[in-house]
């Protein structure tokens, strides 16, 4: 037990220095910079190369890694807050989504994919106490984390700067008004973050042994996971967030394997937000500004769309490209409508009703199971095991997200990340029924008055149908009387309570209809591919949904169809080119979002 506490202290000290980089950021900018876990999977990759290929020592090798993420947080901010300035928190969030992207591509393209071994001079079982043995390694380790530590603490305290900055978190246009150049904290708060970061990972590094350019996805989650615990924008609150995340992880690890990792680190995230939504140390009342939705709104209007111009659009995609299209387009084509089945999910939760969701992934992987299940151990067809489908991630997508409907501002975002989360790893561990990492496979293709629909054309054919289906039905609740209400609780949820709209039911309806249609667009994904486990269900699946709802137009139907179309179909015609489709992606991700932040159709 004494072994699982240390080797948690220690863990949860490199989480505690990600959580401050990501508390600073949220404290100063009110963002949440989903590309600092590329900035740690740099600062790793940076450290091996110093070490391993250049020869350093340890020091110059911090030293060297603290350099280049500190300019790297520096450009962070140009590129993803600067020229966003006035746009609602889904626009820089978006940008830096678009910017973790292209580094975690950039770093694999310059340092290879393959996993390599980190060197470390430094023993790690020389030495004991009270029966538990640790080496200098953890030592080592623990020093340079505290000193880190203390180092940001002194800053913050003593330097005129480091004041700026508290004054900044405070209250940003009070700092203004006594002459702060808030432009100037911000640039250093990016660049202190993101050192941090590269502390990070340089650390873990040498506590894991072997590191690969895409550590940054789990760790940086993880880290996210410890702000939030301790209450964003908090800075004790993230060393506290983190030794918990730490310890409570080592533990579970020891007492259920180390599957059961992610399980529990949103168990205690969800748990905690339960009993204190603002986090254990976070200010009750600092989080409830604007909705993470708000109005994503940009330069210019959306594009007037007249019903002849839907009508074109069915003709191509009902006429033109099953007729003219090779197989491996129509591939691509049913894949596409899968997507944009799911990103019509959230039109409605995040469009309609203004409650986005980060997890969006988990209802999905609920439908897709749900079908899969039914088809090949219960031998059900198709038909009924679709409808179930969508039930089953409807009911469950209501009730899951009950603890998420008591919060407010950001929370309700993270709160959704975290259950979603909680879902892949429940189905993860669940062995005896989903065959845990190993998946469910031989998944019968779909079929249709006794005829197996096994063509590209068909496969097509089913997909868009599922598709106009979803989009019939949000369209048909947008313009009805609760579609009234969600827009009501959407623009003013205190206002829309005073008039008799009780939220949380009318939310929790939103959710179960959104899981509906992601657990259609599960199921046909599950069908499409005869194949499925739960690492095809990550948290970039819910990224991408929320980003093809924003980039169509965060309410509107065809927009997020389109949308789809740009980003899960485009990058196919990359792929020839693998080692930049990602980073193309990633570069036309971030230029829409700056210079169309509207949307292709506007907001409606």
């Amino acid at each position: 037990m004494l072994d699982a506490l240390v080797a948690g202290l220690i863990s949860g000290n490199t989480y505690a220095l990600i959580a401050l980089g990501l508390s600073l950021i949220f404290g100063v900018a009110d963002l949440i910079n989903f590309a600092h876990g590329s900035v740690f999977a740099i600062g790793a990759m940076v450290g091996w190369w110093l070490v391993a290929e250049q020869g350093w020592p340890l020091p110059a090798a911090i030293a060297g890694v603290v350099l280049v993420t500190a300019g790297l947080g520096l450009l962070i901010e140009r590129l993803a807050l600067r020229p966003l300035v006035g746009a609602p928190p889904i626009a820089p969030l978006l940008s830096t989504v678009a910017i973790g992207l292209i580094l975690d591509r950039a770093s694999e393209i310059v340092f290879s994919p393959e996993t390599r071994r980190f060197p470390s001079q430094l023993a790690t079982t020389n030495l004991s106490a009270g029966g538990v043995r640790f080496g200098t390694l953890d030592l080592t380790i623990l020093a340079v984390s505290l000193a880190s530590m203390g180092a940001l603490w002194l800053f913050l305290r003593k330097a005129r700067l480091g004041r700026a900055v508290r004054a900044t978190a405070q209250d940003r246009d009070a700092a203004r008004q006594m002459g702060v150049d808030v432009d100037r904290v911000q640039g250093v708060v990016f660049a202190v973050a993101s050192a941090l970061a590269g502390v990070g990972g340089i650390l873990v590094g040498m506590y894991y042994g072997n590191i690969d350019p895409t550590i940054g996805a789990d760790l940086g989650l993880a880290g996210f996971t410890a702000a939030v615990l301790g209450g964003l924008g908090s800075l004790p609150g993230a060393v506290v967030g983190g030794l918990l995340l730490g310890v409570a992880e080592s533990f579970g690890v020891t007492w259920f394997g180390g599957s059961a990792r992610q399980l529990v680190s949103f168990a205690v995230l969800i748990g905690v937000l339960w009993l204190r939504p603002n986090g254990l140390l976070g200010t009750p009342g600092t989080l409830l500004r604007e909705p993470l939705t708000g109005t994503f709104f940009g330069g210019g209007g959306g594009f007037r769309l007249r019903p002849w111009h839907v009508g074109l659009l069915l003709v191509v995609g009902l006429g033109v490209v099953p007729l003219a299209a090779s197989d491996y387009l129509l591939q691509v084509g049913a894949i596409v409508a899968i997507f944009a089945a799911l990103a019509l999910s959230l039109t409605l939760v995040a469009g309609t009703a203004g409650q986005v969701s980060l997890g969006q992934a988990g209802v999905f992987a609920i439908g897709a199971y749900t079908s899969a299940l039914l088809s090949t151990e219960r031998g059900w067809g198709f038909w009924p095991a679709l409808l179930t489908a969508g039930l089953v991630a409807a009911v469950l997508g209501a009730v899951t997200v009950a603890p998420a409907l008591r919060l407010r501002g950001h929370y309700v975002a993270i709160a959704t990340l975290g259950i979603g989360s909680m879902v892949v790893a429940v189905i993860l561990n669940w062995e005896w029924l989903t065959n845990g990492p190993l998946g469910v496979f031989a998944i019968p293709p779909p079929e249709l008055l006794g005829q197996t629909l096994v063509s590209a054309r068909a496969a097509y054919g089913l997909a868009v149908a599922v598709l106009l289906v979803c989009a019939g039905l949000v369209w048909r609740l947008q313009g009805s009387h609760l579609g009234l209400a969600w827009r009501g609780i959407r623009e003013d949820e205190t206002a829309a309570r005073s008039v008799g709209v009780e939220p949380s039911g009318n939310k929790a309806l939103a959710f179960a209809v959104g899981g509906f249609a992601a657990g259609l667009a599960g199921a046909l994904l599950a069908h499409q591919y005869s194949f499925i486990a739960p690492d095809v269900f990550t948290f970039q699946v819910s990224l991408l949904a929320l980003t093809i709802v924003v980039l169509g137009g965060m309410s509107s139907i065809v927009g997020a169809v389109l949308a789809a179309v740009l980003l899960v179909g485009l990058p196919e015609f990359f792929r020839p080119l693998q080692e930049v489709r990602i980073l193309a992606y990633g570069v036309v991700l971030l230029l829409l979002v700056r210079f169309r932040p509207q949307g292709l159709m506007g907001f409606r």
